[in-house]
């Protein structure tokens, strides 16, 4: 009706005001209604700071993301193909289910690695049982099989620029890299830390080089599958239902190696676990938030916030949570080794001998780099991809939820009697699983452990409640 009325009005008046009475009216109102919306607004954030001020951002890109949940820059994904198996990965995975091969019959690599728990340990053990009689302790957690298909060959130092050049061994690397003052991490920034830190590899302390190397291990360790010898799994391959098939894809003289046989096995192994789409399937509430097709609630925005922010949690400093620049989607880990301190495990039968410790990177089950003391302490940083549906934490399954992880972030050095045990005299007893002499390897530099005894903690109840309701949505499954 208003705009009929306008059209009909005779033309302004030249040299007068060029707005006729009654849009002027309108115009009038509309600028009161305006003013008025942004008194509201005005005093509905401020009443939103004074009861929430930590989750009240300050660019207003930001803070209509905080209301709406959606990402304000979504991102195309280059995910992983989805393809049929190939017959060598379909060979892979009946011995991935193989029970057979351990010395029990009873465990499989399935058994500590299952498809339905996001290929780790399907209950809340510390760690897993296993060897002649399943009934002896594993010395580690069982890692996720999952997410490791851009995981590389561990490393020291940059890569080589000239390939014709002979790469230095992990020993010289190492030897150079130990004069070098330890680079800190922030969130979001790759850091410069590949050039001081080992990188890469498989396993806790990075001992497998090759995925195929990490299938074999546990054929023959005694606390695993638990088989004597390499001979002895490869004459439970000649009975295995599926030889036929190696024979067929191998080659019939591939029976004259032993060696190579078992080679050929885990290679069909490992061709499983990068071709099954479950072991990647990048499904979860993050990503589909980051292609804009979820919405995140207000505690997820802030604990993705937090678990960013250098000055805060900083979990991003090694748990990088954004894409790389041609859209590779974040794995969650930067696949560097740190030295965290976390409390021994007095539960582990490993453990009960007060002289043993597990140093990760120099031993003791790995023996390469003994003499690179600067790396005892050091684990590989797993991915965060689904450890909310893990019961299992760190190197020694110490922990059994994120609460309790989130504890100790958070009061290892503000806190520290919250944290480790004390001793006869009273006296915490910090870094209690790692040997004196090896203490300086911990981190003290990253948020939050830049704190000191006595200082306020870098994360509040709250703050971590929402951090944790952000890992949350990186377990897979989600449907939008």
């Amino acid at each position: 009706m208003t705009l009929q009325t306008n059209a009909a009005m005779p033309s302004p008046i030249p040299g007068g005001d060029p707005t006729p009475r009654s849009a002027s009216r309108v115009s009038s109102k509309l600028v009161l209604r305006v003013v008025a919306g942004v008194l509201a607004a005005c005093i509905l954030l401020g009443g939103f700071a004074v009861w929430h001020p930590e989750r009240l951002p300050a660019p207003i890109g930001d803070w209509v993301e905080d209301l709406t949940g959606v990402n304000a820059h979504p991102v195309v994904l280059r995910l992983p193909q989805n393809r049929p198996l190939s017959a060598v990965a379909q060979l892979g995975r009946d011995i991935f289910f193989d029970a057979s091969l351990s010395a029990s019959g009873k465990q499989s690599c399935a058994t500590c690695h299952s498809p339905d728990h996001a290929y780790g340990p399907p209950n809340d053990l510390a760690v897993q049982l296993g060897g002649e009689h399943m009934n002896l302790e594993g010395y580690r957690p069982p890692q996720s099989l999952a997410y490791l298909y851009r995981q590389a060959s561990f490393s020291i130092g940059p890569d080589q620029g000239d390939m014709d050049t002979p790469a230095p061994t992990l020993a010289a690397l190492a030897a150079s890299a130990s004069t070098v003052q330890r680079a800190q991490k922030t969130a979001g920034v790759a850091p410069a830390a590949p050039a001081m830190v080992p990188q890469g590899g498989f396993f806790w302390d990075g001992r497998a080089m090759r995925l195929q190397e990490q299938a074999i291990a546990p054929l023959t360790n005694p606390v695993e599958m638990a088989n004597p010898n390499t001979h002895a799994v490869f004459m439970k391959l000649q009975k295995a239902s599926y030889i036929n098939r190696i024979k067929q894809l191998f080659g019939p003289t591939v029976m004259q190696n032993e060696e190579l046989v078992l080679d050929e096995a885990m290679f069909a192994v490992t061709r499983f676990e990068l071709e099954e789409p479950s072991f990647h399937p990048f499904t979860s509430k993050y990503d589909a938030w980051l292609q804009g097709k979820a919405r995140l609630t207000r505690a997820e925005l802030h604990g993705l916030r937090l678990f960013n922010d250098p000055d805060k949690a900083n979990c991003a400093g090694c748990h990088l949570s954004k894409p790389s620049p041609d859209g590779l989607p974040p794995l969650f880990t930067d696949t560097q080794y740190e030295a965290l301190g976390v409390p021994r495990n007095p539960h582990l039968a490993v453990n009960k001998d007060p002289k043993f410790y597990d140093m990760g990177v120099c031993g003791p089950f790995r023996t390469d780099m003994t003499e690179q003391t600067q790396y005892c302490g050091m684990f590989l940083t797993p991915t965060l991809r689904n450890t909310a549906t893990r019961h299992a934490f760190f190197h020694n399954g110490v922990y059994h939820d994120l609460q309790q992880v989130m504890d100790f972030y958070n009061f290892r050095n503000t806190n520290p009697d919250k944290i480790y045990p004390k001793d006869a005299s009273g006296k915490v007893m910090k870094y209690d699983d790692l040997p004196a002499k090896y203490h300086a390897n911990v981190d003290v530099a990253d948020a939050p452990f830049d704190r000191k005894a006595g200082d306020a903690p870098a994360m509040t109840d709250d703050e971590v409640k929402d951090i944790i309701a952000f890992v949350q949505t990186l377990n897979d499954g989600y449907k939008p």
